[in-house]
């Protein structure tokens, strides 16, 4: 519901709008993010990176953000107490939204797809644990092992700060800090944030507002 729901207001916003085209459709139909707002931890310094950017390239080898699997990991990652994530990132699809959903114009929302968060275990490996529905208050953390080949790569370039040793004790919740500073950027720099099943339900329910209950055939 939540897939068909976005990929609905992606295309209405296409047609409406007529400014992304048929990539924008395309993208809107397998769910693949056009930029990525991440916060990096420790300095948790912030930054919006758009598809054809080469950091936004780096992080999708890294990360893989259209694989909805999930691996299996230790009973005490899934109870909260994983190692600390060294970023998170919060993915994100333009060209969509407006009217009635926001009081923005068609086309000038952002779609919150996905947040992702890297972490990297003892022995070396990395994860990446995902959030597939940010917008939910739901349990679905989902997590799967990135490239090690990608990671060893952008760790010896420095990437994000990958390469730099980090150690802490692990604790509950590692990461939830990163992700309300990732959102709130998001907002500010992609414009309003949509929820899909917020959404869904002022799609549902007639206008909020008196100027808007005017029905307009297309």
């Amino acid at each position: 519901m939540r897939r068909a729901v976005r990929v609905a207001v992606a295309t209405a916003a296409v047609v409406l709008a007529g400014g992304t085209g048929a990539r924008a459709a395309a993208r809107a139909a397998v769910e693949e993010p056009d930029v990525a707002v991440v916060v990096t931890a420790g300095e948790e310094r912030t930054e919006a990176w758009h598809d054809g950017q080469t950091p936004f390239d780096r992080l999708r080898w890294l990360l893989n953000p259209t694989y909805t699997g999930s691996e299996r990991v230790p009973e005490s990652w899934t109870q909260g107490r994983y190692p600390p994530a060294r970023f998170t990132v919060l993915w994100g699809l333009t060209g969509v939204g407006g009217w009635p959903q926001t009081n923005r114009a068609p086309g000038g929302d952002v779609a919150m797809l996905r947040q992702d968060q890297l972490v990297v275990a003892e022995d070396g490996t990395p994860w990446v644990r995902t959030d597939p529905a940010p917008d939910l208050p739901d349990d679905d953390i989902r997590w799967h092992r990135a490239p090690r080949d990608a990671y060893d790569r952008l760790a010896g370039d420095g990437f994000l700060g990958l390469g730099a040793e980090r150690s802490g004790a692990l604790g509950e919740g590692r990461g939830d800090g990163l992700w309300w500073a990732a959102a709130g950027v998001a907002a500010g720099v992609a414009g309003t944030v949509l929820a899909g099943r917020v959404a869904a339900r002022r799609r549902a329910g007639p206008p909020r507002e008196e100027p808007r209950q005017e029905l307009i055939d297309l």
